[in-house]
């Protein structure tokens, strides 16, 4: 491609982030701040009769101290439903209920103790399917006054449904009429914690002029700056967000979480600024999580194999609160059959208020949830049909000329899932047998193996008007610095904006410097980075500022050197005569204007601006959720290969490989540990991840002593990357994102090869050691 697309350059932080100089919220202190902690209702579903602060109040050191009673803001992404602090009630144990600003953490924790809440409990509802019963007890009653995103968005009064997304396609019940086989099954999965290394961290500032300073561990300073604005009806502008390194988000740090409380305590002590950092235990009990999922799914399919008709039903635990969870539920509606070519369907996705904590966008959006259902269920069909489950796939796969569930044409550039199926199938010895004599020798060892498969797709689930834009502007020497503020959160994507960058101006890739900062005052709008859009929409953005520098870089030495900019051209930090090389200027010549050798000047500091907006997406009709819901879609697959001990039901994966369509590989370091990394987060969703509650429904799990994430000693002894390149036609050099991607049907994959190795269906997760040794304890014979 170039000198710098494909190539495997090191991330441009490593040496800050390796030795410490890397700022973060966690480290920032400012002159005369104040600290903060937070009350949690001890009840999942409770009035709040009456809160005492007096003794708070008169706590030495102590400067602020707020109830939700005197908080007249209502919070909500797509859904305004929430208050700063709980107000009249409590809706999940774990809920802020008051909050106190003081001199040190001490202070502020010693005043929160001396606060007194009455509490009357309330019948709590726990199960998304139970909460849309219609004796069940409703979280929200004033659900039909909130304001929400009309035409997107389908909240039902008097119920716990925050919203039902529906999809219709062709007949079904013709569909399955038609059917020789109709295999109908239920898979559930947890609410599961974010677990990023950094917790929330937030300093606010409400000066008494009216300006909101806010410095913040977050995934989108823009729609920090949004989502405050229409909360306390201020203007934009009276706004400054600044997010500086982030320690991972995952989705747990879009939107907006810890910043209101801060900014109202600042607010009442009189404008001094104040932090508030979660601890681990208020990141898994009070921060959201990721939604918990019912999926029931029946499917009608052919004596040749063929899926004539399918029917899922999707029940999202969405918690209290509404948050991204709406969202969540409308994008798993549009993509929740996965990559698959079916004629008829019907879709219904439920979001699900519950008395559980809320959930909110976590990596892959919904995908890793619903996959663990649709892929595990491919598996059970294939083995009902008496076909292999790679050929059953292959014969129902998305390819060029499919329909989508949503209308959508499969094209040629869109991307090969079969492709993907086919290399990781390979890879994984799909097909191998076992010998008799490999089985009986597995059998006497008393450790089985087995292989398994799944497909997987993601689009970006965002706004139609969603945006991105960047700025580049030369320095003295002629290097360059670019402006965007998409969040770098670990993902790498400032590095893959540096290369292309450097690939279009044709310079040194080390006289690029992406500003790490991001800040609402000084940087260009961007919408949020989520979804795995920012490096398509910024990559773009970044091109055409680089364009616009070029035009600009022509235009100053067309003059200079007396020719048309269409006979100009670029290269080794030279603007030069297409048929005279030996006639040009350095972009240092030209970088802040050119000045003449009798003193005159042109030109001017160059700087160059771009920007990309999502083109031709659509709102999807409310009946039948008909319409062009997606950028770009990243397919993928997996294989698998598991050894099982029989005695204790101890999972050890031996190897995975991942493959992914990704348009073109911009830089492939990146790209492998951006699977990496996945793999092994998919890996703690699958064998050991999920929330336990009580059954008045506090939180069992909320620390690391109980809550279980994958460690060195639990990545898979192999892990495999891989990458099908059909470049995406608006994509910055055919390129379309994977960063949510590798998590996706890592579950589902395991739960396949479980199978293969012990002929037991897990239809529950994670899928634990006690789970498996259970089953095999139920099952008369293992591995026949």
């Amino acid at each position: 491609m170039g000198k710098y697309i494909g190539e495997s350059i090191p991330r441009m932080e490593s040496f800050e982030k390796v030795t410490g100089t890397a700022r973060y919220v966690h480290d920032m202190a400012l002159p005369g701040m104040l600290y903060a902690r937070i009350l949690t209702s001890p009840h999942a579903h409770a009035r709040i009769v009456n809160i005492d602060v007096s003794k708070a109040e008169k706590l030495p050191g102590v400067k602020a101290v707020l109830v939700g009673s005197e908080l007249p803001y209502k919070l909500g992404l797509y859904l305004v439903d929430k208050d700063i602090l709980a107000k009249g009630k409590v809706r999940y144990q774990g809920e802020a209920v008051a909050a106190v600003a003081a001199v040190s953490e001490e202070v502020a924790q010693e005043a929160i103790d001396l606060i007194d809440v009455e509490y009357d409990v309330l019948p709590a509802v726990f199960d998304p399917v139970k909460a849309i019963e219609g004796d069940a007890p409703l979280v929200h009653e004033d659900l039909g006054s909130y304001d929400y995103m009309k035409g997107v968005f389908h909240p039902v009064p008097n119920t716990n449904i925050a919203n039902h997304f529906k999809l219709r396609k062709g007949d079904v019940e013709k569909g399955f009429k038609g059917s020789q086989h109709i295999i109908e099954n239920q898979f559930t999965m947890p609410q599961v914690g974010h677990s990023p290394m950094e917790t929330h961290g937030v300093i606010a500032e409400w000066l008494p002029g009216g300006r909101i300073n806010i410095y913040t561990s977050a995934q989108s300073p823009f729609a920090v700056r949004n989502l405050m604005s229409v909360a306390f009806n201020i203007p934009h502008s009276k706004i400054h967000v600044v997010v500086p390194y982030v320690g991972g988000g995952f989705g747990g740090k879009a939107g907006i979480h810890l910043e209101p409380l801060a900014a109202c305590l600042s607010k009442k002590a009189g404008g001094r600024p104040v932090k508030i950092v979660a601890r681990r235990e208020e990141e898994f009990n009070t921060i959201p999580c990721r939604q918990g999922l019912v999926a029931r799914i029946k499917t009608g399919v052919s004596k040749e194999g063929r899926i004539m008709a399918q029917e899922i039903t999707y029940y999202w635990d969405a918690g209290a609160y509404a948050d991204y969870g709406v969202n969540i539920g409308r994008a798993s509606g549009y993509s929740g059959a996965g990559p698959y070519d079916i004629e008829n369907i019907k879709l219904d996705s439920y979001t699900v208020y519950t008395n559980h904590p809320f959930g909110t966008a976590y990596r892959g959006f919904g995908h890793v949830e619903f996959f663990w259902a649709v892929e595990r269920q491919m598996d059970i069909i294939a083995r009902e049909l008496g076909i292999d489950p790679y050929e059953f796939r292959m014969k129902n796969l998305l390819k060029p000329g499919s329909i989508t569930i949503t209308g959508e044409k499969i094209r040629e550039n869109t991307g090969r899932v079969d492709k993907c199926l086919k290399m990781a199938a390979e890879e994984i010895g799909w097909g191998k047998k076992k010998t008799e004599a490999e089985r009986i020798k597995e059998l006497k060892e008393g450790r089985v193996t087995g292989r398994g498969i799944a497909v997987l797709h993601k689009a970006p689930a965002m706004p139609t008007f969603t945006s991105s834009s960047a700025v580049i502007k030369f320095n003295e020497d002629g290097s360059v610095n670019i402006t965007t503020s998409g969040v770098d959160y670990g993902q790498g994507t400032y590095t893959a904006l540096a290369q292309i960058a450097a690939e279009v101006l044709k310079m040194p890739l080390e006289k690029v410097n992406v500003v790490w900062e991001s800040d609402t005052d000084t940087g260009p709008y961007d919408w949020q980075t989520v979804a795995s859009r920012f490096l398509l929409m910024g990559g773009n953005a970044v091109i055409n500022a680089a364009l616009d520098l070029i035009e600009q870089m022509k235009e100053v030495a067309s003059a200079v050197l007396r020719a048309p900019k269409e006979e100009l051209e670029i290269g080794d930090e030279k603007i030069y005569i297409r048929h005279n090389p030996d006639e040009f200027l350095t972009y240092r010549q030209v970088a802040m204007g050119y000045c003449y050798p009798n003193g005159n000047a042109i030109g001017g500091p160059l700087i160059g601006r771009g920007k990309y907006i999502a083109q031709g997406l659509t709102n999807l009709d409310p009946e039948t959720g008909q319409g062009l819901p997606a950028l770009d879609w990243t397919y993928g697959a997996h294989g698998v290969e598991v050894e099982i001990d029989i005695k204790t039901g101890e999972i050890n994966i031996k190897k995975i490989v991942s493959v992914f369509d990704v348009g073109k590989v911009i830089n492939r370091i990146l790209c492998e540990g951006q699977v990496t990394g996945g793999v092994v987060q998919g890996v703690g969703t699958a064998l050991y991840e999920g929330y336990v509650y009580s059954p008045d429904g506090r939180l069992l799990n909320n620390s690391f002593t109980d809550y279980k994430i994958p460690t060195a000693m639990d990545i898979p002894e192999k892990v495999k990357p891989l990458f099908v390149e059909t470049p995406q036609l608006d994509g910055p050099f055919g390129a379309r994102g994977v960063a949510e991607h590798p998590m996706i049907s890592v579950n589902s994959a395991i739960g396949n090869a479980i199978y293969d190795a012990l002929g037991i269906d897990i239809m529950d997760l994670p899928i634990t050691s006690e789970r498996v040794w259970r089953a095999i304890q139920d099952k008369k014979t293992v591995g026949s």
